[in-house]
């Protein structure tokens, strides 16, 4: 399974209200579960960022 398809299926299963809690900081911007999601989605190079960080947090393999 690809990073993205990790990502999405994380996402899918949390509730709602924590969708919107920070997941991961980039510089000094905080992002939540909802914003990654939709640079990730958008195949960006911030998401690409986050996938990579999420990665080393081992949120994802």
């Amino acid at each position: 399974m690809d990073r993205n398809s990790q990502f999405l299926k994380i996402y899918a299963n949390l509730p709602l209200n924590q969708r919107n809690e920070i997941i991961v900081v980039l510089g000094e911007e905080e992002l939540t579960w909802n914003a990654a999601k939709i640079e990730i989605a958008n195949n960006t190079e911030k998401g690409k960022e986050i996938l990579e960080k999420l990665v080393r947090l081992g949120i994802l393999k």
